[in-house]
């Protein structure tokens, strides 16, 4: 016999996360039945839940709500995972002899957490708590490209999205396919989307769960990162992701 719960409600609501997160936007009736609870508690759960921020109601469906963005990096801060990543970071910085950079995903904006300054004299402008678009950096694409394709929506509402540079992907059609590409090779490229002449590759970093929690990149002027050293590049980039990794998994 299983054990009974001191707190069925908080059960309760972490299934519902645990299933929108899984599956995006779902309705009332697609939770309770997908998750056979009762339908006069999950109806009371789930009202009670969008009050407090945990999730968002928008026409018949529920998604993941904005608290849980706070909450998880108030979690990553604690977690310590600046402390964390600095030999990794180290490691991809004497690699490339280029700015790396640590991010997560804040709102509708990818945020640096952590520097490793490069010696070259021509370096890009970084600073710990800079805010970088979503669509328009590697970082923003590696974060996310492993989650729901709802979510996406949510983020981008509109199909025309935002030029920063000729080089900007500008819909949200060829957005998505750029985000395939990045979950199926595992890594993001910034070609001067974000900022003439400025590249960038990022790689995202996972929990136990499988879920992507914050991603690492490594930035220059297009000429200190050419063509030829991509793929150099990108395998120090992808060593250094799975160092931090194993340290957060344990």
């Amino acid at each position: 016999m299983g054990k009974i719960s001191q707190a069925p409600a908080i059960d309760k609501a972490a299934l519902i996360l645990n299933f929108i997160a899984q599956n995006g936007g779902m309705t009332y009736t697609q939770i309770y039945q997908g998750l056979s609870l009762p339908q006069s508690s999950s109806s009371l759960i789930l009202k009670s839940m969008v009050t407090n921020g945990l999730l968002r109601q928008k026409g018949n469906k529920y998604f993941l709500g904005l608290n849980l963005y706070e909450f998880g990096n108030k979690a990553i801060e604690q977690f310590n995972i600046k402390d964390l990543a600095l030999e990794p970071l180290s490691f991809l910085r004497d690699k490339t002899q280029l700015a790396c950079h640590l991010g997560i995903l804040d709102g509708d904006a990818a945020i640096y957490l952590a520097k490793i300054e490069s010696d070259n004299a021509i370096q890009i402008k970084s600073w710990l708590g800079r805010r970088l678009s979503l669509h328009s950096s590697a970082l923003g694409k590696v974060l996310l490209a492993w989650l729901p394709e709802q979510h996406i929506d949510e983020l981008f509402p509109n199909e025309q999205l935002p030029s920063k540079t000729r080089n900007t992907i500008s819909t949200k059609t060829d957005y998505k396919k750029a985000l395939q590409v990045v979950r199926k090779q595992g890594w993001a490229f910034d070609d001067g989307e974000d900022f003439d002449e400025v590249t960038c590759l990022a790689a995202p970093i996972f929990d136990k769960h499988g879920n992507v929690i914050a991603a690492i990149s490594t930035s220059g002027i297009r000429f200190q990162m050419p063509q030829e050293r991509i793929a150099e590049f990108t395998a120090y980039l992808l060593t250094a992701a799975s160092m931090l990794t194993k340290k957060i998994i344990g």
